[in-house]
């Protein structure tokens, strides 16, 4: 495959992509990707002994508006997606947890981008001293909320945000969905 890049700016590329296609014809494909990108990391972390969800409310200048999302940030060079899920936790919502798994890296938009993202469990014990005094640590610029939420009543919890104006994270979305649907 084929790669130019069409324009470039300080932290994305617009790139084309050309493919020869089984049926022989040669297709153009316009993508985006992060200079320098090495992924990106997504908590899902969740609070013992009441078994609550951290989110974050975040402002989104692509999306024009806050966005309910699960913590999240870009892997740094040197960093793992574990490094990269705790580190983020602490600077977004002030608490501190416990790595329990690590999920393979997914495509989060495979027809926009070839960024990867990496889902990881956190568990942070409520009753531990680091998470008394939840100090954060935002980036410049970064307008962030910490929000948690019972388990139980967190898609009732997305749709009220969704009729107050906030938009809602695909990720977050489709792991309520999917939870919703078990028995």
């Amino acid at each position: 495959m084929e790669k130019r890049v069409i324009a470039s700016g300080k932290w994305l590329r617009l790139v084309s992509l050309e493919r020869t296609c089984p049926d022989g014809k040669i297709r153009e494909w316009e993508t985006v990707e992060r200079v320098g990108g090495r992924g990106a990391a997504v908590v899902i972390a969740k609070t013992r002994p009441s078994n609550r969800l951290i989110l974050v409310r975040q402002f989104r200048p692509p999306a024009n508006g806050f966005t309910i999302e699960f913590p999240a940030g870009l892997i740094d060079q040197g960093e793992s997606a574990e490094e990269t899920a705790v580190r983020e936790l602490r600077e977004e919502t002030g608490y501190s947890g416990t790595v329990e798994r690590v999920w393979p890296a997914a495509f989060s938009s495979p027809g926009l981008s070839g960024e990867t993202v990496t889902f990881v469990e956190i568990s942070v014990d409520e009753n531990s001293a680091e998470n008394n005094d939840l100090e954060t640590d935002f980036d410049d610029g970064e307008d962030v909320e910490t929000i948690v939420v019972p388990v139980a009543e967190l898609a009732e919890f997305l749709f009220e945000r969704e009729t107050a104006g906030d938009k809602l994270d695909a990720k977050l979305l489709a792991a309520t969905a999917f939870a919703q649907r078990q028995p």
